[in-house]
């Protein structure tokens, strides 16, 4: 006796049966959007503090690492020191006439206050002490300096607010008139600046947007011609003007 044939309801059908639709949506699914890479270059005195810095980066997608040839197009230029130096401080003062970069330091330690002033005023726009600079924390400073942050550790923070304190103003300040008023929006920011908040944390604070935040602060360190929020705030507490 011939098995019994089992057949679905559309077999039934006396129309020819018609081949499946491909499966478009498996096929051509789009593939996920990656945020764009942060370009870095690192500058060291010795391979060891170059490969320390280095090898943690190497492995984060959101890191294109730069060698020397390309290393003046980088978004973001990280200084490894173990202090600031003549010649470190020479290497941040080029860097800081690059256009195209902002500058981290990665420093050992700072032997006092005017040392870090030295470096504020050469352009750094954040600091992560070496003991500190594991991957995560690195990968926070790099994004933090490409997205136009300064970062700087909270006791190094009071160092520099405690030296630029003490500092005598300058009659010959070519900075003098101009800095002689802020608007009290302009003070407020720089005021939440020197207390450590970020720019996402000022804007909740102030109730503006964070574009707003940016543009003050831009406005104020183009004004007073100086050369990031560091900087700025050193030099209105030096004026008194917060």
């Amino acid at each position: 006796m011939p098995s019994p044939r089992v057949s679905s309801p559309a077999s039934s059908s006396t129309s020819p049966q018609q081949p499946p639709a491909p499966d478009r949506t498996t096929r051509w699914t789009t593939p996920p959007v990656r945020r764009e890479r942060v370009s870095v270059a690192v500058y060291a005195p010795d391979p060891i503090l170059h490969v320390g810095v280095v090898q943690p980066l190497r492995q984060r997608p959101e890191i294109d690492l730069k060698d020397v040839p390309d290393a003046d197009q980088a978004q973001v230029s990280l200084v490894v020191v173990d202090s600031v130096d003549n010649e470190t401080a020479a290497l941040l003062n080029r860097l800081r006439h690059n256009t195209r970069t902002r500058t981290g330091l990665v420093v050992g330690t700072f032997e006092s206050g005017d040392a870090l002033q030295r470096a504020i005023d050469s352009g750094v726009a954040a600091v992560l002490r070496r003991a500190e600079a594991d991957q995560d924390q690195l990968l926070r400073l790099v994004l933090a300096i490409a997205n136009g942050e300064g970062v700087l550790p909270g006791d190094l923070l009071a160092k520099l607010l405690s030296h630029v304190g003490s500092l005598q103003r300058s009659p010959l300040d070519p900075r003098a008139v101009s800095l002689s008023t802020l608007t009290s929006r302009e003070a407020e920011m720089l005021r939440l600046v020197s207390d450590g908040l970020d720019t996402a944390e000022i804007a909740r604070e102030t109730s503006f947007s964070e574009r707003t935040v940016k543009n003050v602060l831009h406005e104020v360190i183009t004004r007073l011609q100086l050369r990031n929020r560091a900087h700025a705030v050193g030099y209105a507490l030096r004026n008194g003007l917060i």
